[in-house]
C-alpha cells in the first residue's frame, strides 16, 4: 500500500487529492445512508415516531403485475 502511494507522490499528483476523495465519499455515504434509514420501514414501536422535517417523504412503489405468458 505504501508503495502505491509512493508512486502517486512521485508522479507529481498531490496526496491530498486522494484523501479528499475518501473524505467526500465518506460524507456522501453517511448522507445517502441516513436518507435510506429514515425512509425505511420503522421497527415495531416506532411506527408513529416523527420524521425530521428535512428528510423527504418517499412513497413506496407498488409492484407491477407480471406479464402472463
Amino acid at each position: 500500500m505504501v508503495l502505491a502511494f509512493g508512486e502517486v507522490g512521485a508522479s507529481g499528483i498531490p496526496m491530498y487529492y486522494f484523501q479528499l476523495v475518501y473524505v467526500v465519499g465518506f460524507i456522501a455515504a453517511i448522507g445517502i445512508g441516513s436518507l435510506a434509514w429514515y425512509n425505511s420501514k420503522r421497527p415495531p414501536g416506532w411506527e408513529d415516531a416523527a420524521r425530521p422535517d428535512f428528510i423527504p417523504d418517499i412513497e413506496p412503489q407498488e409492484a407491477d403485475s407480471q406479464s402472463e405468458d
